[in-house]
């Protein structure tokens, strides 16, 4: 089981960026898919991103263009660089490790971290 460790959420303003990490507790290198999450209250959780072993990346239609994933495999680490956020971005983002690539629900999630953008 893949320990994960998200970071870097907080208070911003409209506009502003952030940049979420995830740390995991062993190599990365051979895990097919890692993916940021996110859930707004009383909603369910959504797909924000993905990036694959192979740097394939894919995004929702609500971040593309204003989110990047990327993975450092030297590191262990995903990170989530999120610019020109909205209020509507807020949510608890969660990290995802998705070992064999057969879907989020068959890997491991993080603790998750907030991200609440407002004025």
């Amino acid at each position: 089981q893949v320990q994960l460790v998200e970071s870097g959420g907080g208070l911003v303003q409209p506009g502003g960026s952030l940049r979420l990490s995830c740390a995991a507790s062993v190599s990365i290198f051979n895990i097919n898919v890692m993916g940021w999450y996110r859930q707004a209250p009383g909603k369910q959780r959504e797909l924000s991103a993905t990036i694959t072993r192979g740097g394939s990346t894919n995004y929702a239609d609500s971040v593309k263009g204003r989110f990047t994933i990327s993975r450092d495999n030297a590191k262990n680490t995903v990170y989530l660089q999120m610019n020109s956020l909205k209020p509507e971005d807020t949510a608890v983002y969660y990290c995802n490790a998705d070992r064999y690539g057969l879907g989020p629900n068959s890997g491991s999630w993080g603790q998750g971290t907030q991200v609440t953008v407002s004025s």
